[in-house]
């Protein structure tokens, strides 16, 4: 059942946050499904509640250009009939305000995400009230950014002098002036997978001065991908190069969730396990070409990596309590 993020938001808020994990093809889409409902090894085993969770299926630009969108966008809906237990939203991810449009005209997506952080203040703030007001006509939530993450991914780069943490006064004001039903703020994470030099890591005293202004209101989490050091090490043993990479600690999800963060962004780890099963396999099998079998392993893999996650987060076994909040609140 797709549900907006609002919807997934009242549920968790304080106590767990949702994973919100981005796909680009049949594969992740199958993992995600499986991983969210505790059906680790396959399509057909039962759902387990301990390891069920509500959940978020990003959609970035990068990935609706990556062939077309509508087969990524198929690809969700028959998931939804093949795994009918599921509760979830479809969201844009880090999209221009010509793409929100796109998404929210579309009828497919119950929330987009204007990111127009790279803007002045003002200009922000004026894009995202536009993007709001289509949107909540339709009933779509909407999330938007303050602030700047450092790193790399897809057709998103800001180099570190000109990352910069959100300012919380900021994010009372621009919350009061757009209208937005959450807000991805900067608390020193980073997009890709060389996120944190050194002890680095998140700002949990900027996350509590926010919170302190905007009570009860959702906050999102960027660039939180842990960047598993084994992950890392089974790539470089397989042929990879990846040196250096590091990423937020799992650990720090359920202090962030307490603070209002409800939306937790994984997409760098989930490229790492693509990468780590399918460096392995043909390295382990030079004779093979047929591209199956590695997406086999990748599914189970995935669902695994999946129910891991939102173990961490507090989701899991979240699921039958959300399906009941929802026919409460219908």
């Amino acid at each position: 059942m797709i549900v907006t993020t609002a919807d997934l938001f009242k549920h968790c808020y304080g106590k767990y946050a949702v994973g919100a994990y981005n796909i680009n093809n049949l594969e992740q889409c199958v993992g995600l499904f499986r991983g969210n409902l505790g059906k680790v090894k396959s399509n057909d085993d039962p759902v387990r509640p301990e390891l069920a969770a509500p959940f978020i299926v990003q959609i970035s630009r990068g990935a609706r250009a990556y062939t077309d969108k509508r087969f990524l966008e198929a690809v969700i809906r028959t998931a939804e009939e093949v795994f009918p237990e599921a509760i979830f939203a479809v969201h844009l991810d880090h999209g221009t305000e010509e793409v929100c449009y796109d998404a929210i005209d579309s009828g497919f997506y119950s929330s987009v995400m204007i990111d127009a952080s790279h803007e002045p203040f003002e200009k922000n703030v004026e894009i995202t009230r536009r993007v709001v007001e289509r949107a909540h006509e339709k009933g779509i939530s909407v999330e938007a950014e303050l602030g700047m993450l450092g790193g790399v991914e897809e057709d998103i780069s800001v180099d570190e002098e000109h990352a910069c943490l959100t300012d919380p006064d900021q994010a009372k004001e621009f919350v009061e002036r757009t209208g937005c039903d959450s807000l991805a703020v900067a608390i020193g994470t980073s997009h890709g997978a060389y996120k944190f030099k050194g002890s680095q890591g998140l700002h949990f005293d900027r996350i509590r001065e926010i919170q302190k202004r905007l009570p009860g209101f959702p906050l999102v989490m960027h660039g939180s991908s842990s960047v598993p050091r084994e992950l890392v090490e089974r790539i470089n043993r397989a042929g990879g190069r990846l040196e250096g990479a590091s990423g937020v600690p799992e650990d720090h999800y359920l202090p962030a969730a307490k603070l209002g963060v409800c939306k937790v962004n994984i997409d760098t780890d989930g490229r790492l396990v693509w990468c780590a099963v399918h460096r392995e396999f043909f390295r382990d099998h030079p004779d093979q070409f047929d591209l199956r079998g590695p997406g086999k392993i990748f599914m189970a893999e995935y669902a695994q990596f999946i129910a891991h996650k939102n173990q961490k987060l507090g989701s899991a076994g979240q699921l039958d309590s959300v399906r009941q909040a929802l026919s409460v609140g219908a």
